[in-house]
C-alpha cells in the first residue's frame, strides 16, 4: 500500500523538522536503536505528510534552519502541528515556512522565541491552506 504510492497521509511525530521541511525522527546518535522502522517508507511513499509533536525539547528548539539528527526524508514535511502553532512548509523552496495558526494561549513572541527556522507570519493563510490541500 505505502510504497505503491496508495497512501494519501501520514501523520507522524518528529524530533526535528528542517524550514524547507526535512524530517529527523528516527534515531539520536549515541541511543540505542531497534531499527529505523516504517517511517523511511511512509515519507516516501505517501503525497502529504504531516508532523505532530511539541514546538520544543528540553534542549531547544525543534524547528529548525537545518536538521542535526539523521534525516528520514529531505523535504517531506509539508504541514507541522505543534503545541504553539500550526506551519505549512513549501517544499519546492518558493514560499518556505509559514506560521498560520496560532495555539489558544500562545504568542508571536513565544513562538519566535522558541523557534530556530525562518518563518513568515501567515495567520490569515490558513483557509488557503486547506482548500490547496
Amino acid at each position: 500500500m505505502i510504497r505503491g504510492g496508495h497512501i494519501d497521509l501520514a501523520i507522524l511525530g518528529a524530533m526535528q523538522v528542517a524550514e524547507n521541511g526535512d524530517l529527523a525522527n528516527w534515531m539520536i546518535p549515541g541511543k540505542m536503536v531497534k531499527g529505523m522502522g516504517g517511517a523511511m517508507d511512509l515519507v516516501a511513499g505517501v503525497k502529504k505528510i504531516v508532523v505532530v509533536m511539541e514546538h520544543s525539547a528540553k534542549d531547544g528548539p525543534k524547528l529548525l534552519h537545518h536538521c542535526n539528527l539523521p534525516l528520514t526524508g529531505a523535504k517531506v514535511v509539508d504541514l507541522v502541528i505543534t503545541d504553539l502553532g500550526v506551519f505549512s512548509i513549501d517544499k519546492h523552496g518558493l514560499r518556505g515556512m509559514a506560521l498560520i495558526e496560532l495555539a489558544p494561549g500562545a504568542t508571536l513572541d513565544e513562538i519566535a522565541e522558541k523557534t530556530e527556522a525562518s518563518y513568515r507570519v501567515a495567520l490569515n493563510q490558513l483557509s488557503e491552506a486547506a482548500a490547496a490541500s
